[in-house]
This record gives C-alpha cells, sequence and structure tokens, in this order.
C-alpha cells in the first residue's frame, strides 16, 4: 500500500456499486484506492459436516493443493487440485480432477499427465469438464516446457475435446495465455477464461464463442473500473452478470456479458472464490493476509448479488491461516462450491488438504 498523507476521511452508508467519500479525501503518493467498511460481526448460518470425508482413488493417500471446487449439474461435486503441495510436474499418474457425490463416494478421477499446475474449474451441463492450466511461476515450467498456460475442454471421461491457448507458451494474443485463473460457460456456450494470476501476468478477461472463436477481450491492470490486479475467480448471477474476483484490489467486479463495467463492491472482503445459488445468494472466500485491513477477517463472506449486502459470515475453520505463518494446522480455504438450493457449501483448502463440507443451520 502506498505511503498516504491523510486527513479526514469518512464512508457513507453503503449503497450497492456506489462509495460516497466524505470530508477530505486522503492525499495518496500512488493509486487512489476506495475503501469500504468491513460489515462482521455477522451470525454464521452455516456449521460443519464433521461426518463428511472425501474417498479418493486407490494408492491416493491425499489431495494436492486444492485450486477448484463445483457442484455439477449432475450434483456431484468436482474437485481441481495440484497432485502435491507445489504441482503436477513429475506425477503423471496422479489424477487432478475428483469427483464425488455429495456425500464423499468417489464417483471416478480422470485428467492425470495433462497438466502443471490446474486452477480454475467449470462443469457444464452436458457434464463436459473445462479447466485452466495456470502454471505456478510466470514463464513456462522448465520441467514441462511443453505444458501449461492452457484452458481444457474435456469430456466426462477426461478425453480433450478442445483446447485454448498454446502449450508452454505465454502471450497477450488471441490464441495465447499468461497464467489463465479460471473458466466459465454462459448458458449460451461462450466462454470467458480469467486470464492472469498476479504481477507479470495478463490482467483480463478474454471472451471465446462455444467453438473457442475469439470474440474479444477486457482488463488492464490497475484498480481502475474495470482493470484488475489478479483476476481470480468467476460466477455468472440469474442475471447473467459476470461477477469477478478482483483479488489484489480487494473487491469484485460486476460486467455484462460484453465487458461493460457495472459495479464494483469491496464489502465481501479479499476474494479468492466465489459461488452464487439458484436464489442469487453471493458465497465469497477471503483467506489472504488481513494486514492493511482492519476489521476483515478470513472466512467465507454471504450475501446477496442482487444488492451486495453482506447477511452472514463463516469464520476460519482453523484458529490460524497459512499466510500467517508455518504449521500443519492451518487453512486456505481459496476455492468454494454451491449446491444450487444454498443449503450446502464446499470448500476445497489447500493448507489442510481436503474439501470442508458445511450445512445451512436449520
Amino acid at each position: 500500500m502506498s505511503h498516504r498523507n491523510l486527513v479526514r476521511l469518512a464512508v457513507a452508508p453503503f449503497r450497492p456499486g456506489i462509495i460516497v467519500l466524505l470530508g477530505t479525501i486522503a492525499l495518496c503518493a500512488g493509486p487512489a484506492r476506495a475503501e469500504s467498511n468491513s460489515p462482521l460481526p455477522l451470525p454464521n448460518p452455516f456449521h460443519v459436516d464433521e461426518t463428511f470425508k472425501m474417498e479418493l482413488p486407490a494408492g491416493m493417500k491425499s489431495l494436492g493443493s486444492l485450486s477448484g471446487v463445483k457442484v455439477g449439474p449432475d450434483n456431484n461435486i468436482y474437485v481441481a487440485h495440484r497432485c502435491t503441495t507445489a504441482s503436477c510436474t513429475g506425477h503423471d499418474d496422479v489424477p487432478p480432477i475428483i469427483v464425488a457425490t455429495q456425500q464423499g463416494k468417489l464417483v471416478k478421477s480422470l485428467g492425470a499427465g495433462l497438466f502443471v499446475w490446474p486452477h480454475g474449474i467449470a462443469a457444464a451441463p452436458d457434464r463436459t469438464l473445462w479447466i485452466t492450466d495456470a502454471v505456478a511461476t510466470n514463464g513456462v515450467d522448465k520441467d514441462n516446457p511443453n505444458k501449461g498456460h492452457q484452458v481444457f475442454h474435456l469430456d466426462k471421461n477426461g478425453k480433450v475435446l478442445l483446447t485454448l491457448g498454446k502449450a508452454g507458451v505465454t502471450g497477450t494474443g488471441h490464441d495465447t495465455f499468461n497464467a489463465p485463473s479460471d473458466v466459465i460457460v454462459a448458458k449460451n456456450g461462450d466462454i470467458f477464461v480469467a486470464d492472469g494470476h498476479g504481477p507479470g501476468m495478463n490482467a483480463r478477461i478474454v471472451k471465446f464463442d462455444k467453438n473457442g472463436k475469439y470474440i474479444t477481450e477486457w482488463g488492464t491492470r490497475g484498480s481502475g473500473p474495470g482493470q484488475f490486479e489478479l483476476p481470480h475467480a468467476m460466477a455468472f448471477d440469474s442475471q447473467g452478470r459476470l461477477f469477478v474476483a478482483d483479488r489484489l484490489n480487494d473487491r469484485i467486479e460486476i460486467f455484462d456479458q460484453n465487458g461493460k463495467f457495472l459495479m464494483e463492491w469491496k464489502q465481501f472482503g479479499r476474494p479468492s472464490g466465489l459461488a452464487i445459488d439458484k436464489n442469487d445468494t453471493l458465497y465469497v472466500s477471503d483467506t489472504q493476509t488481513t494486514k492493511g485491513r482492519p476489521g476483515f477477517e478470513n472466512g467465507i463472506y454471504i450475501g446477496s448479488a442482487k444488492d451486495g449486502k453482506v447477511t452472514g459470515f463463516i469464520p476460519k475453520i482453523k484458529q490460524y491461516s497459512t499466510w500467517e505463518g508455518p504449521g500443519s494446522d492451518r487453512t486456505n480455504m481459496e476455492a468454494i462450491g454451491v449446491a444450487p438450493d444454498g443449503n450446502t457449501l464446499y470448500g476445497g483448502d489447500s493448507g489442510l488438504l481436503t474439501v470442508i463440507k458445511f450445512v445451512r443451520n436449520k
């Protein structure tokens, strides 16, 4: 955060998409960033299902670092993980995609040998899968020079139907990515890719038609409307609006499907994962450092995708998050998926290397 000569600053009561600053504006040495007050404390409408345990394929002792969790159209859980705590490099025998019932029973596993650093996952209505391969560091994985920086479309058995991007090649063109974080498919089949996973990488949303033909893109690096520092996750609401977790800017940005900026929300913490249920309830995971963010905590923020009001909060499930220092019992729940009715949540925890099931209180 830039050094500031702060004078007096107050924030008016929250109205969706509008932040009004009252009093004297802060004089900033760097780009100004609007701040919003934390909505906490709030009630926790969920509890952990302590009986839930995901069954793993034979010979697999643990999931790797979890990057994506979604509830599919078949109501099964689709999990993407990175084979180990680092990446799938050198572990071509480990399936990075696990499909299980909502009770945790293994349905199938797939994707072994395809990815370096799988990140975002989307389960389409036809039960095909879309997965991004971000690559852990900027550039090309020296141990996998012909992998990474791609988006894969797989059939339900793991056969590759289509790829977007060039394997192991970074770029800003219509057919290249640089560490794509997430992928989502609209009702008409249009494909949206959140391209970029941090400094030195891309910071844009790229739109393709259902056949993978480039349509348009938007976004540059920055903190202004329609810009990104890290477009980490995406979700659609019932209106078809695209919600983007701009993690390093501590905000959610909302667009129409042509890239028109509609509004930004900063009351949901620093978003890593997004999920929206059929009732337009929004679930946002925050697991990053809270330094410089007074009043915000790690956990899952719950609110309305219609008006942005935050109504609930699930605190982190362990005393410490991984960013607070080393330890074997620390949480880092970035990925999040929700059942359509909103009564069950699934969190993918890269600290604990497991999936946590949350059930709505009766």
